[in-house]
């Protein structure tokens, strides 16, 4: 049976949103077939998926290698400043920067957790310098650079063991 969520969602839901992780260009009749319903039913059910945003979108999956972004980066920044308008500020410039593949507003020692794309260090050196190094709000920058990726972009765990 599926965790408790905000929609509520059945063993035939939690399969097709399983399949629909792995192959988000399935067509209705194999998947369907892959979670027992005949499709007009499993058509109805990813509809209602859809409407109820459980499935927030379609999207094709780009390997950043193949398209030149070869250096990813997990950048901790923090703010000189909480409270008014600072988060609100920083998270509208943060979601216009296309490098920015990920966004998470963290505890700890840092305010935000990003994952930013770039070609290479000189290009990731530009993105810093032309904005969280010009943002007056950002008192520190802590860069990792991934050595390699083990696993990215995984389907999520929507089948849980009870």
């Amino acid at each position: 049976m599926a965790f408790m969520a905000s929609v509520p969602l059945d063993d035939i839901d939690v399969r097709i949103l399983e399949e629909l992780q792995a192959d988000g260009r399935i067509s209705n009749v194999a998947l369907a077939d892959a979670v027992g319903l005949s499709p007009s039913p499993c058509l109805r059910r990813v509809k209602r998926l859809e409407e109820a945003g459980v499935i927030a979108g379609y999207r094709a999956e780009v390997d950043r290698r193949q398209v030149g972004l070869d250096l990813t980066v997990f950048v901790e920044v923090s703010v000189e400043r909480h409270g008014g308008q600072t988060q609100e500020r920083m998270e509208e410039r943060l979601l216009a920067l296309p490098e920015v593949v990920a966004c998470h507003v963290v505890s700890g020692q840092a305010d935000f957790l990003l994952e930013v794309v770039c070609r290479d260090l000189r290009d990731y050196d530009r993105f810093t310098r032309e904005h969280l190094g010009r943002w007056p709000e950002v008192s520190r920058v802590y860069s990792n650079f991934a050595i390699s990726t083990v696993k990215a972009g995984g389907a999520l765990p929507v089948r849980r063991s009870a």
